[in-house]
């Protein structure tokens, strides 16, 4: 046998593939007329997570099938960190029985009792790359002539082996682009256009504390009813801050499943389960460097409150199906529109978990406490539906409408508004298909207060706490927002100051100085 011919035909066949299976699968057969061979393996070892991954595997169909992560039984792990920082070698095993007690059970994890086996060390500038080992049926099979004529072919198997491996990275990688660019578009296409009305106004103190707070690092909870724009401030939040270069993710933790939220927040590996087809990233890699938005994060199961504050705590995840931990550098901020700190007394939040998020918390107030906002929400949200249902024609508020908006109690706050104006547009195009400025009339449904000095004797029943807020709410119009002092808030409604306070953050009520005109 000429061993420059085989060297150069073993050669093309090792290099003819990116798909290293599929050329391994050719090289076999080429050498297997050389020098027995019923199997190749190659395979790396892994000596932080202690396993060895088979990249590939070519078998006869009669012996058992291999995984593709095989965990390094704990006495064998000394004699394989051994060998693979060892210098590059050969070996011919043809008995394996014989081999020291401690590395059999992994030999009878990967290869039937009666083989001869041929391992050599692939090893490219000095750096250890894998371990490509040959089997054959039967023992005593093998001569050192094979382990040589092996070893000559030990760079061309680096070679093939490095450059598969980074071309595997490499696609990884542009899927996983891919994917974000997905993700991250239609993410884009939710929160463009989208601005924060009031800002100067009714939402004047958030808009300092989400300025004051944007900055740094620190966790960030925002508190308020459904419906008050709690992810456009968590938006504002990562956009003023050192991280609004990378992504924004939000999650919705009261609309994912238990048995769902694991692959959801952390990803899975490609066969992790049935109908894993492809590797996922979870939500918490997908904000990496950026910021992640957990909304509704009282309504987390008690489960899933575990697996968040580990992920807090350790800044660390691990995706379903896999054995690597992932670092994670991301932003958390969540929002509820639930009393968490009652949830805690009530043994349905954990307590640790509330500390970890409620680092600086900022209340959003209702829309019903801040009135001045209304017509400029108003302008904007039916400029905004005018575009989306693609109506040109000029539209006009209805005598009163204004005042009606303004004393409306707003349970549902601006999403209610923007729901009140989608329906009022249907049904005014429907009822006035001609020609003309459309007439908009706002009929808001559901409990509507008497404006202060209306003149309204008999004022219709509500519940306690709107009552004590409205009360509240006009003295403190009455005094300009000032709480203590001679005519103040407090001094008239015959309260201590921090008393009225407490029922103010309790209320979500925010005082605030008005410029009365001369």
């Amino acid at each position: 046998m000429d061993e420059n011919v085989f060297f150069r035909e073993a050669t093309l066949r090792i290099c003819s593939s990116l798909n290293l299976q599929r050329a391994m699968e050719r090289t076999l057969e080429y050498i297997s007329g050389y020098i027995p061979a019923d199997s190749l393996q190659i395979g790396l070892f892994d000596p932080d997570l202690r396993v060895l991954r088979s990249i590939v595997r070519i078998r006869p169909d009669n012996w058992p099938d291999l995984h593709t992560t095989i965990p390094v039984p704990e006495g064998a792990m000394a004699n394989v960190l051994r060998q693979w920082r060892s210098e590059p070698s050969f070996e011919v095993i043809n008995d394996w029985r014989g081999r020291e007690p401690d590395i059999l059970p992994l030999l009878r994890m990967i290869w039937p009792e009666d083989v001869s086996l041929l391992r050599t060390d692939l090893a490219l500038e000095s750096r250890r790359i894998g371990i490509l080992v040959l089997g054959v049926q039967g023992r005593n099979r093998y001569e050192e002539d094979h382990a040589r004529l092996m070893n000559t072919l030990n760079e061309p198997f680096a070679i093939a082996v490095a450059n598969a491996l980074q071309y595997q990275e490499v696609v990884r990688l542009k899927e996983m682009l891919e994917d974000d660019n997905r993700y991250l578009s239609t993410e884009l296409r939710n929160v463009a256009g989208d601005r924060i009305i009031g800002a100067d106004l009714g939402l004047r103190e958030v808009m300092q504390l989400v300025r004051q707070v944007g900055p740094l690092e620190s966790p960030v909870l925002l508190l308020g009813e459904t419906g008050t724009g709690k992810e456009l401030l968590a938006h504002a939040l990562h956009m003023v801050s050192p991280r609004h270069k990378g992504p924004f993710v939000k999650v919705n933790c009261g609309g994912l499943p238990e048995s769902l939220l694991d692959s959801e927040l952390f990803g899975h590996e490609k066969g992790a389960f049935t109908g894993a087809l492809a590797l996922k990233r979870g939500r918490f890699e997908r904000a990496q460097e950026g910021t992640i938005f957990l909304d509704e994060i009282g309504e987390l199961s008690p489960g899933a409150q575990v697996k968040l504050l580990r992920v807090l705590q350790q800044r660390e995840i691990e995706r379903v199906g896999g054995t690597q931990t992932i670092s994670v550098d991301v932003r958390i901020v969540s929002a509820t529109h639930r009393n968490l700190e009652q949830m805690v007394r009530d043994g349905t939040f954990r307590e640790d978990l509330w500390f970890r998020l409620n680092v600086f918390p900022i209340m959003i107030p209702p829309l019903r406490h801040r009135p001045q906002d209304i017509p400029a929400l108003l302008d904007y949200i039916v400029s905004k539906k005018c575009r989306e249902m693609k109506i040109a024609r000029k539209v006009r508020l209805a005598s009163g409408t204004m005042d009606r908006l303004k004393q409306h109690g707003w349970p549902g706050n601006v999403r209610e508004l923007q729901n009140l104006v989608e329906r009022s547009l249907i049904h005014c195009q429907s009822i006035r298909p001609d020609s003309g400025d459309l007439i908009l009339e706002l009929h808001p449904s559901g409990p509507v207060s008497a404006r202060p000095d209306s003149g309204v004797d008999q004022e219709e029943i509500v519940p306690f706490d709107l009552a004590v807020s409205r009360m509240i709410t006009r003295t403190l119009e009455r005094t300009d927002g000032r709480i203590i002092g001679p005519r103040g808030a407090a001094q008239l409604l015959g309260l201590h100051p921090s008393t009225l306070r407490g029922k103010m953050r309790k209320l979500n009520i925010l005082a605030e100085r008005r410029k009365r005109g001369n």
